[in-house]
């Protein structure tokens, strides 16, 4: 009795954290987005699970999540089939080696870190659907960070045109760890410009009406710079 009376408990406290810690990373993205002077529907918090293990995530969907993001395929296969019977939106965010796309693009319903021209290539090979993807950009120059620099994308968004199983929803950047508030307003001001550009080209199965960037650290300034889509884990689980 004291065992199933202590899991219930710790159940029950892991539960109420959860609650609690979504509750405020929403409060905190629609305040950032009224400020902003945007709809509350222009922006998608995609909740990081990373740190966390299926169970985990299964309680913050119950929550009200609706988007799941991770890293890894991996983990991202993992939680797929452990969370089949949920109704979310599953997001593929970091890095993938073309040898695991095969096991894994038809399970995602957005890829968000497409930063190489052959990497869209086996994508385009192995889909059998129409996958929703955003160009990975290294706006900051870092040179420990993944993506095409932006004076690179006329000439790999060219090539890309030739590829009908995918379509270019928006672009995706990370900003360094470290940056100062000011280096992020420029950064995100960066990529808002530059999505702006793409847009106005009207490139067929190329809307790019998405951006996708800020962190738990940085997504009010992320939000002030049009982001749509937010990547979230360690507020959560705080």
């Amino acid at each position: 009795m004291r065992t199933s009376w202590t899991r219930h408990h710790f159940s029950e406290t892991v539960n109420m954290n959860l609650q609690k810690n979504k509750e405020g990373v929403y409060s905190a993205v629609a305040k950032a987005t009224e400020q902003a002077g945007r709809p509350s529907e222009s922006v998608h918090v995609v909740a990081v699970t990373k740190y966390v293990d299926s169970s985990i995530a299964k309680e913050l969907i119950k929550t009200g999540i609706d988007h799941i993001g991770e890293n890894r395929v991996d983990k991202f296969l993992e939680k797929y089939h452990a969370l089949a019977d949920q109704d979310v939106t599953w997001h593929l965010i970091g890095t993938l080696q073309r040898r695991k796309v095969k096991d894994v693009i038809n399970f995602v319903d957005y890829f968000h870190a497409l930063d190489s021209i052959k990497l869209a290539q086996e994508i385009d090979k192995r889909a059998d659907k129409l996958i929703k993807c955003f160009l990975q950009v290294n706006i900051s120059g870092e040179a420990s960070k993944h993506g095409f620099r932006a004076e690179e994308l006329p000439e790999v968004i060219q090539a890309l045109q030739t590829l009908d199983k995918l379509e270019m929803v928006g672009l995706m950047t990370m900003a360094p760890f470290e940056a100062t508030d000011e280096e992020l307003h420029s950064i995100f001001s960066d990529m808002k410009e530059l999505q702006a550009d793409l847009m106005a080209r009207q490139i067929p199965r190329m809307p790019f009406t998405e951006l996708s960037m800020g962190m738990s650290g940085d997504f009010e300034i992320a939000i002030a710079h049009g982001a749509t889509y937010l990547r979230i884990g360690s507020a959560f689980f705080e």
